[in-house]
């Protein structure tokens, strides 16, 4: 179970969260959906990751399967830079801050059962709560952001709004007044009793083994989590009406025909600069 952090009023940890394991989109490519490029040498995991960045997440968690997992990491790498700290000129400064990035695979008895993209959102909260919360109880995430790989914006629209996102106040982003509370793929904060509702909504909107007669149901209407959509996770989520921020250009890439429409539109991003595959030295290595 999730509980907010110590509240430090000296400092405040937002945790990013990237969900990547869930259903398969219909691409049918040789790599993961989260992996289809956006732009020249920019993929979709990326702008992600750069989003949670961008929002000034202190870890970014990237939530998904074992069987992918390398093929990730071996593209993002261990840590990206806050965009925010980043100075001028083609070397690094000592000011400049490193996000670290985690992999966490999904549980093993969730696997194939609820494992849907909202879902993964849940877990990976709470891996990042527990795996902190033995580090430090300093360090325990107070604030959780989720950035999705499968919708299309400017990552830098959140820039503007750190301060606001790294607080107890909701952050929500929005396009003709939805969000993820209606399925779209857009960022938005949670906190720990977020969680607990949203958790429990699963649960309880779950057809697992039997149905509510406590007829074996076929294999094919078993575990009905695993197709959850967004809004049915979320819809527990506490959104502030006033509070919300709009996005004006934004694009679903969760399918091949809405690929197209954002691959054709005028409409396109590009990698930052100094965003590339970074790597902590290894500890007590043996090279050969």
């Amino acid at each position: 179970m999730i509980d907010s952090g110590a509240q430090n009023i000296k400092s405040f940890h937002l945790a990013g969260i990237v969900p990547v394991a869930g259903q398969l989109l219909d691409f049918n490519f040789p790599w993961h959906d989260c992996m289809m490029p956006l732009g020249e040498d920019y993929l979709a995991v990326e702008r992600a990751v750069q989003e949670c960045a961008m929002a000034g997440s202190e870890t970014i968690w990237v939530v998904c399967h074992m069987d992918t997992q390398k093929l990730i990491r071996d593209r993002i790498g261990d840590w990206v830079y806050d965009p925010v700290s980043l100075k001028r000129g083609p070397l690094p400064s000592y000011e400049e801050k490193e996000i670290p990035i985690f992999y966490v695979p999904i549980h093993p008895k969730d696997r194939d059962r609820r494992d849907c993209l909202g879902w993964s959102v849940l877990y990976g909260a709470l891996s990042a709560y527990h795996i902190s919360r033995k580090l430090s109880k300093w360090v325990i995430p107070d604030k959780f952001y989720t950035a999705f790989p499968y919708g299309v914006y400017d990552p830098s629209v959140v820039r503007a709004h750190r301060k606001k996102i790294s607080s107890k106040e909701s952050f929500t982003l929005t396009h003709d007044g939805k969000t993820v509370k209606d399925g779209e793929y857009l960022g938005f904060t949670f906190g720990a009793e977020d969680f607990k509702a949203c958790r429990a909504h699963v649960r309880s909107e779950a057809v697992n083994f039997r149905d509510a007669e406590g007829q074996v149901l076929p294999l094919e209407k078993r575990y009905s989590a695993r197709n959850f959509s967004l809004d049915i996770v979320f819809k527990n989520v506490i959104i502030d009406e006033r509070e919300l921020v709009n996005v004006e250009e934004y694009y679903r890439v969760d399918c091949w025909a809405k690929y197209r429409d954002y691959m054709r539109s005028e409409f396109k991003l590009a990698k930052p600069e100094r965003i590339k595959y970074n790597e902590w030295n290894p500890i007590g290595y043996d090279g050969e």
